[in-house]
Parts: C-alpha cells; sequence; structure tokens
C-alpha cells in the first residue's frame, strides 16, 4: 500500500492528466450519434478482434482432446460396419443380426515417434498390452495400411511401418483380384511396390490396391494406394508396380490397432490339417 501511495504522489501530474484525456474522450463520445456510433463501431471491432484470438486460442488448446474423442469415435464406427463382421448365409448384412459375429475390433492409438527416413521404419504408441494391443495385431489409419505391431510393454507399442524392407504384405488389384505382394523399396516414403502380378493382366494407372486378407493380420479391403505406372522388366513375366500410398506417413497422428476376434481358431483349424 505504501508503494502504490508513493507511486501516485510521483505520478499525479501524469496520472491526472490521463484521466483529464479520458473524461475528455467520454464528453466527445458523447456529444452527437455520429461520434458515438464510431466510438461504439471501434469498441465492438476491438472486442471482437480480442474474443476471436481467445476463441482460436481456446480451440487450438482443445485440438488434442478434439482428435483424441474424435479417433474413439471412428474405432467405434469401425467395429460397426459390415468389414468387422463374420458373414453366414444370407443375401443380407445387418450390424445387428444374430446370424453375423464379430469378427474384427480397432483400438484408438496416438504415435508419439515415427520415422519415415530409415531403410527400417519404426513407430511407437501410447497404448500397450493393458489397453488390448498384442504383437502380430494390424495397424492403420482411415486412409490406408500403416504396419504391424511387432513388440509390447504394458503402456506402449513398438510398430514395424510399412517403410521397412522385412515388411511384406498380401495386396490385390480391387477391379480383378489379382494378387500381388506389397513392399517398399527404401527410397521415396510415398511409393510402394506391387509386385507378382502377372504381366497378361491389364491394369491401369489409378487402379486401387488393396489388402487381400489372406494373413493372419490384415483384414480383406483396407485401402492401399493407386497404381502409379507399371512396367515388365526384360525377361520377367511379371509387372513392377510403383504406387502412391494412400497414407502420408511423415504425418502421422492418431491410428486403429486392429484385434482379429477368430485369429486363434484360424491358426488352430490351419494347425490341424498341417499336423495331419
Amino acid at each position: 500500500m505504501r508503494n502504490l501511495l508513493a507511486f501516485v504522489i510521483r505520478y499525479h501530474f501524469f496520472l491526472l492528466f490521463l484521466l483529464l484525456e479520458a473524461f475528455g474522450f467520454v464528453l466527445i463520445a458523447n456529444s452527437s450519434y455520429y461520434q458515438q456510433a464510431s466510438v461504439q463501431n471501434t469498441s465492438n471491432r476491438i472486442t471482437g478482434t480480442v474474443y476471436g484470438a481467445f476463441d482460436e486460442l481456446s480451440d487450438y488448446l482443445s485440438l488434442r482432446k478434439t482428435n483424441y474423442i474424435l479417433s474413439e469415435e471412428n474405432a467405434r464406427l469401425h467395429r460397426a460396419t459390415s468389414l468387422s463382421f463374420l458373414k453366414a448365409d444370407t443375401n443380407s448384412f445387418f450390424v445387428n443380426d444374430t446370424i453375423n459375429k464379430l469378427r474384427y475390433t480397432y483400438i484408438a492409438a496416438k504415435v508419439i515417434n515415427n520415422s519415415v527416413n530409415r531403410r527400417n521404419n519404426y513407430i511407437m504408441l501410447n497404448k500397450g498390452r493393458k489397453h488390448g494391443i498384442e504383437k502380430d495385431m494390424a495397424v492403420i489409419t482411415s486412409n490406408g495400411i500403416v504396419g504391424t505391431v511387432v513388440s509390447i510393454s504394458d503402456n506402449f507399442s513398438w510398430v514395424m511401418s510399412v517403410l521397412n524392407k522385412r515388411t511384406k504384405i498380401s495386396g490385390r488389384i480391387k477391379k480383378n483380384n489379382q494378387m500381388g505382394t506389397i513392399i517398399w523399396e527404401g527410397k521415396d516414403f510415398s511409393i510402394g511396390t506391387l509386385s507378382d502380378i502377372p504381366a497378361h493382366v491389364k491394369i491401369a494407372r489409378g487402379d486401387t490396391i488393396v489388402t487381400s486378407g489372406f494373413s493372419y493380420i490384415f483384414p480383406a479391403g483396407i485401402f492401399v494406394g493407386t497404381i502409379k505406372d507399371f512396367r515388365v522388366e526384360q525377361g520377367d513375366h511379371f509387372y513392377v508396380i510403383p504406387f502412391n500410398f494412400g497414407v502420408d506417413y511423415n504425418s502421422l497422428d492418431y491410428v486403429y490397432v486392429i484385434k482379429d476376434l477368430s485369429k486363434k481358431e484360424v491358426m488352430n483349424l490351419e494347425n490341424t490339417v498341417k499336423d495331419e
């Protein structure tokens, strides 16, 4: 309080000047309708700018929560699609149909570490064993495939990215169901390669590539990319098909980890045949 009084005494002429200026400004503003309208418009513009700035700041600060909510909602929507269910002998499909059995569930997770500039790239997620994630689960986004879970702890998991020389995924050309192998040759992170497609098959630039479903990891029909070009090497009978990935791997944020609820049943059935 003593310091405040000392400040007022020291600068009382300046403070009086500001007070008189403010009083004069009020008198001018109230002297006519034009002056009053001008002052009010200026005040509204300044207030609106300040409120707008605070609103944008508030929206920015809440983006993380918003993204999390959206990712969880998308995971629920994925679980409700027909691709997540086994189909029985029926021409119609309804999610609530008791003939169908849920096969795939989706767990939303956030990418907390990622690389695209190495020959073997990996991704770390913020969810692990206690969230239901296991090894060999597929990881996707709304735009396509991302990779496969290769290591887990209680709270985190490592994903072997599609951008890895060890990654080989069974894929097919959607329009003709021709099967091939999806690999990454280690150059541009936006371009993959589809191999093992016979040279007599008719293909075109822009054709869609999806997962085949012929594995225990990725469900069938997940978007992979579109054909960029194709060629047949001399003396070979198969295409080399560069394609554009649907996912921008350099900007991964939220992903979905897919759990196949029928995986053990299918593997056990296959093992009985192998044993015979």
